[in-house]
């Protein structure tokens, strides 16, 4: 690779919010020479296609991937696997195969051994999204600012380190804050700053729309969610998220993420002893430490 970032072929497979994002970015900075856009749904594929997300559209990956020089797989991450698997028989030799799942250690174990020996793989996770899924929901300037987690290993890590500059450039070149980790790390992170938040925020708007049974008149149902307002709504935004990403991500990262809930338990529970005692300066010392957390991580951006 030369000083300036450049791949002459990209294929994308997957184009969502990630991977459209990614795909508009790469094009606007003038970044690769053709991109072409692989997924099942066609519908999806000519939305990329129609708002020149990409500059052409397949349903077959032989066909995508060939000739390549970077193949990005922005699919849940149970998927991952099965589609370079199916992909691995067309890839061009030198070519550099990267991901942008939220899950690492157990995609790693997964991936490494159906990959070609000429053929590098470089996981990388942009922690940046909105809970927005398909092609129309790609954005520019999505990863500006952002960190971008890469968690070189095997192949693509200490056997070829031309590939893992080749996908740190990338990932600067969009503006991302590059930050060098390994897999388990990066799990036992996410779990906590990521996966955690998803599962309250589903779990607490199940919650309240059971809470709601039997509460109204002679038994009848009170819709709570109903009258919810800002606080909730903002709360429980990223349940909107796609049920399919994060129940992948939850089976994947399942030892983490439980860990990371009995500690929220743990959390809850004692916060639930306080106010059940009603001692007022054991609440206010846990909302000011929390809000003087959360303060001072907004203000660091």
């Amino acid at each position: 690779m030369s000083n300036t970032v450049h791949f002459k072929k990209v294929a994308i497979v997957g184009v969502g919010l990630i991977g459209g994002s990614l795909a508009l970015d790469m094009k606007l900075k003038g970044l690769a020479g053709t991109i072409v856009g692989i997924g099942r749904s066609i519908a999806n594929l000519n939305i990329a296609l129609d708002l020149n997300i990409v500059d052409s559209i397949t349903q077959d990956i032989a066909e995508g991937v060939r000739g390549a020089d970077l193949v990005v797989v922005a699919v849940p991450v149970l998927k991952v696997a099965s589609v370079i698997e199916a992909a691995a028989p067309y890839l061009a030799d030198g070519a550099i195969v990267t991901d942008v799942g939220s899950v690492k250690a157990e995609l790693i174990k997964e991936v490494l051994p159906l990959l070609p020996p000429s053929v590098s793989f470089v996981p990388a996770h942009p922690v940046a999204g909105t809970e927005n899924s398909g092609a129309g929901a790609a954005i520019t300037g999505l990863f500006n600012g952002r960190n971008c987690i890469i968690t070189p290993v095997g192949k693509g890590g200490p056997d070829n380190p031309e590939a893992v500059e080749a996908v740190t450039g990338l990932w600067r070149a969009l503006g991302s804050n590059v930050v060098i980790m390994d897999a388990l790390t990066h799990d036992r992170i996410l779990s906590a700053v990521s996966h955690l938040p998803h599962v309250i925020a589903y779990t607490l708007v199940n919650m309240v729309a059971n809470a709601g049974k039997g509460l109204g008149a002679n038994g009848s149902d009170t819709d709570m969610l109903g009258y919810s307002a800002g606080g909730f709504r903002d709360f429980t935004r990223i349940a909107s998220s796609s049920p399919e990403m994060w129940a992948d991500i939850c089976e994947m990262n399942s030892t983490a993420i439980v860990e990371m809930i009995e500690a929220f338990e743990s959390e809850l529970d004692s916060l639930k002893r306080v106010i059940k005692k009603r001692d007022n300066d054991s609440m206010k010392a846990e909302f000011n430490k929390a809000k003087a957390l959360r303060d001072a991580l907004i203000k660091g951006g």
